[in-house]
């Protein structure tokens, strides 16, 4: 007889990479939370999870970048004895020089994807480390690895992710903990993540354009294997490789000269 299932509790679950973990993982028969702003959004998905797969579906609307928000699934993830996935996957994006970006937005983008990433692994990894089991999956970008202008903040906020998650890697591997920890670095994904930043998909040829099933199903089959860092999509693998051999003066002129080319009025999305 077995057991009742594990849980995962997924943020930005709404749409896009989040609604495709919640996907695949219900297939994998883990009990969900869902979390997201979107109430409506949410409740169309867990209809359609509790449909085709015979598991819990538990929403919890919150905005992450609100103190009320984040402190309620903080509180949820640590009564949640069966936790055993988190993955902090709420994210946006914006357009637009620094200086001339309104604060709001550039505050908002630090607290979702650094203070929400960092206060909801430390809720979860207690009772994984005691339990021995489960895993954190952080979703990054293949952004991480360079700075880009008109980006500084998304790419400098996902950049921290990649170095917070190696060094919870390390952390856990000093103590002997089999629980693991994943940066996921997408590129150019097929989701509202560009629309909402009022970009269509012909800005980029149609061959850098990653399937969010295809992402999903790369990083938990990484996060299987213990693969801490997951860059999915072979174009992307080859990108990273050369930007980590290529030398930092001539990556930020080619940057530079890029950023000067497509320079588009600023604006921003979420």
């Amino acid at each position: 007889m077995h057991g009742p299932n594990p849980i995962a509790l997924i943020t930005g679950a709404s749409s896009g990479i989040g609604a495709e973990f919640a996907r695949q993982l219900a297939a994998r028969h883990y009990d969900l939370v869902l979390v997201a702003r979107r109430a409506a959004r949410l409740e169309e998905l867990a209809g359609e999870l509790e449909r085709g797969n015979a598991v819990g579906v538990t929403l919890l609307p919150a905005d992450l970048t609100d103190e009320q928000g984040l402190a309620a699934v903080e509180e949820r993830i640590k009564r949640e004895t069966r936790l055993e996935l988190l993955v902090n996957n709420a994210g946006f994006g914006s357009r637009g020089l620094f200086h001339q970006a309104g604060l709001a937005t550039q505050d908002l983008m630090h607290r979702l994807h650094v203070l929400a990433t960092m206060r909801l692994t430390h809720a979860a990894l207690p009772g994984m480390v005691a339990g021995e089991r489960g895993g954190v999956i952080n979703v990054s970008s293949v952004a991480a690895f360079n700075n880009m202008p008109g980006n500084v903040s998304y790419c400098a906020t996902k950049a921290w992710m990649n170095r917070f998650t190696e060094g919870l890697a390390m952390e856990l591997r000093a103590v002997g903990s089999p629980v693991r920890v994943q940066a996921l670095c997408p590129g150019f994904t097929r989701t509202e993540f560009h629309q909402a930043l009022g970009l269509g998909q012909d800005f980029i040829g149609d061959g850098w354009w990653l399937e969010a099933r295809d992402v999903v199903a790369e990083s938990l089959e990484g996060l299987r294997r213990g693969k801490l860092v997951v860059v999915p999509g072979f174009r992307y693998k080859v990108l990273v490789s050369l930007s980590k051999h290529t030398p930092e003066f001539l990556k930020r002129a080619v940057l530079i000269a890029f950023a000067r080319r497509t320079a588009r009025v600023p604006g921003e999305g979420k």
